[in-house]
């Protein structure tokens, strides 16, 4: 059967692809691959705006293979949508980070707007560390976690510590 193999890349339609590369590169330290307008009848059915002129821009967050696309869709009608957490539709992309409290500062210091201050989760795999909502420009939430494990360390953590059956406790 086919599969799945790994990711290639998340996308973010933007209202300004300037505005967005510079939010991205500039204050959150992506680099840039490249820029481009992909001109091909291809892409506009693909993504289903035949006339659609699309300039877009690819960044990767350094010394990982996390690539970010920024799309930014011109000559189409375009509204912007309500990018509240909770509607159906919208996304968040996380980050690891090592020291939250004092890039969250750094950053408000740059103007970047938040949901909240840095919280500390109480449960579940991020417990004890450290997370926040930021908002880029276009109010797409980009969340940033210290934390000492990954979801996968956290499941395979609960895993070991649920009784199988057959077994009276934690396995060790």
């Amino acid at each position: 059967m086919a599969a799945i193999t790994r990711a290639h890349h998340m996308g973010l339609q933007v209202a300004d692809l300037e505005r967005s590369v510079a939010f991205y590169r500039d204050i959150l330290g992506f680099e840039v691959i490249f820029a481009w307008n992909p001109q091909a009848a291809y892409i506009r059915e693909l993504v289903g705006y035949p006339e659609a002129d699309i300039h877009a821009a690819v960044l990767r967050l350094p010394g990982t293979d996390v690539v970010l696309e920024l799309l930014d869709y011109r000559n189409v009608d375009r509204t912007p949508v309500d990018t509240g957490t909770a509607n159906p539709g919208t996304a968040h992309i996380a980050f690891f980070v090592d020291d939250l409290d004092n890039l969250y500062a750094e950053l408000t210091a740059k103007g970047v707007r938040s949901v909240s201050a840095p919280v500390t989760p109480t449960i579940g795999p991020n417990e004890g560390g450290r997370a926040v909502y930021l908002l880029d420009p276009d109010g797409i939430r980009v969340e940033l976690i210290q934390t000492r494990r990954s979801f996968a360390e956290y499941a395979a953590e609960q895993a070991a510590d649920t009784p199988q059956e057959g077994t009276v406790g934690p396995r060790g």
